[in-house]
């Protein structure tokens, strides 16, 4: 099969999963409905994907964090933050749903990873041993905060409602992840 036809199916199955994760828990769903709703076999689904959790974690880096890559290799930080609360906005009520998968499995945890997998390709293209202080502060770990405080604020802020526009939480994770806690108690 082509990449561009691995690529349709696995579209055609995240659709699928988004459209039924409306209705129903997401660990509700069985992979039969997956794949009745996206009209392929049983079969397919598991040539694609090992299982659900799999496929919302595709979901998470194809349609969320893949597109902004570039613009995180170029620094573009904030316009790619904007992009990513833009594209959660978008398909609101499938991450309100999401974000209610708890335990293992999580919604949480697979964001966490998501963003953490994502960060460390960034970080691996880029010569930062002159800017790293200290041997214990590896790019996984650099990875692993800045994808727990990005997540705490992302799940937070789809917990509330998303009442606040993409580019205000853009701002309010520039303005969290620049100030760290003395920085913010000195400012009084």
């Amino acid at each position: 099969m082509t990449n561009q036809g691995r690529n349709a199916i696995d579209t055609l199955l995240a659709e699928s999963l988004k459209e039924l994760t409306i209705k129903q828990p997401i660990e509700k769903i069985t992979i039969k409905e997956i794949t009745d709703k996206a009209g392929v076999i049983r079969p397919t689904f598991y040539n694609h994907f090992q299982d659900k959790y799999e496929l919302l974690e595709w979901i998470i880096r194809a349609e969320l964090l893949e597109p902004v890559k570039p613009l995180i290799q170029n620094g573009m930080i904030d316009q790619a933050l904007i992009i990513i609360f833009a594209g959660i906005e978008k398909e609101k009520d499938f991450y309100t749903k999401a974000s209610r998968l708890e335990g293992q499995n999580s919604f949480e945890d697979i964001v966490k990873e998501c963003i953490t997998g994502t960060l460390i390709e960034v970080l691996e293209e880029k010569n930062l041993d002159k800017k790293i202080p200290s041997p214990w502060l590896t790019k996984e770990r650099i990875a692993r905060y800045h994808a727990q405080s990005l997540c705490f604020l992302v799940i937070t802020w789809i917990k509330s409602g998303m009442s606040m526009p993409a580019k205000e939480m853009s701002d309010i994770y520039n303005y969290m992840i620049r100030n760290s806690i003395a920085d913010i108690i000195g400012d009084n």
